[in-house]
């Protein structure tokens, strides 16, 4: 059982990582709006997850809770993608994944919550990947990001990755994951109809709108595989951030690129961390 979620987890893990470094192309150099990288988005991976639908359990009740869970979902992912243009603007992929790693106390109190044990080892292994998390945080290019800036699309952007794995948890039972997804896809893209023009964005970016679109693909995959983890608990779904941040890590070394010692140390605490909470 514990293999068969670090694997679920590694999954995730790879699909993100490809498709946070075209998120941040997207934001900081094929300077597309929030609203206009929601469309990409959500239009895309509309498409994509609706060719998955034959091979998966779809699963609805005719109930307020079935109907709550799509609106609710729609409500996290759009202030995930509107806040994450904001947010992007002044961090990296790398950074921003840092932040997340606040999630990860409220997400296993959740799990708790659910009925799983609580156990003081792992609140401590919780505590070491954030500890590494903090450390990679005050290497942020020595004060040039302006958090008052991004304070508050920030603290959005937080409470919509925990939010949606929450819902996903706690509505589950009356509707499948997919089928909360779907529908919020494309009410998400269909609000953003009124908001921009798609021939528009094709004008101003062509090639940027084609790597945004094949980058869903991944981030596809990743949502699916994702939603299994949250199925097995929220606490996993929340070590997936540090995972990603440890691999953009490894790939800014491939790059040659330039990381302080707290960049090093952050990242080893961050592994040593998601390592032992599977574990123990």
């Amino acid at each position: 059982m514990v293999m068969n979620v670090i694997f679920l987890m590694l999954a995730v893990m790879v699909c993100y990582t490809i498709s946070s470094l075209s998120d941040k192309y997207a934001v900081s150099e094929a300077k597309f709006t929030g609203d206009e990288f929601t469309f990409l988005m959500c239009s895309s991976m509309s498409v994509f997850l609706a060719f998955t639908l034959p091979f998966q359990e779809l699963r609805f009740t005719l109930t307020w809770q079935s109907f709550a869970a799509i609106f609710l979902i729609a409500a996290c992912k759009m202030l995930e993608f509107q806040m994450s243009a904001l947010v992007l603007k002044q961090l990296s992929a790398f950074e921003l994944k840092a932040w997340l790693g606040v999630t990860l106390f409220v997400s296993y109190i959740t799990d708790v919550l659910y009925g799983a044990n609580l156990r003081v080892l792992k609140i401590l292994c919780i505590a070491v990947t954030v500890v590494g998390l903090v450390f990679i945080a005050k290497s942020g290019r020595d004060g040039k990001i302006e958090y008052r800036k991004i304070a508050a699309p920030l603290v959005l952007y937080l409470s919509a990755k925990y939010g949606y794995g929450l819902v996903i948890k706690a509505f589950t039972p009356y509707i499948s994951s997919t089928v909360q997804l779907l529908p919020a896809l494309v009410i998400i893209a269909v609000i953003m109809l009124f908001r921009i023009k798609p021939s528009e964005i094709v004008k101003k970016n062509k090639q940027g709108s084609l790597t945004v679109i094949l980058a869903r693909i991944p981030n596809t995959a990743g949502m699916l595989l994702e939603n299994a983890v949250i199925a097995i608990s929220l606490a996993n779904y929340s070590f997936i951030q540090p995972m990603i941040l440890v691999s953009l890590f490894l790939i800014g070394i491939l790059r040659k690129e330039s990381h302080s010692k707290l960049n090093l140390i952050g990242s080893m605490i961050c592994v040593a961390g998601v390592i032992m909470f599977q574990i123990l």
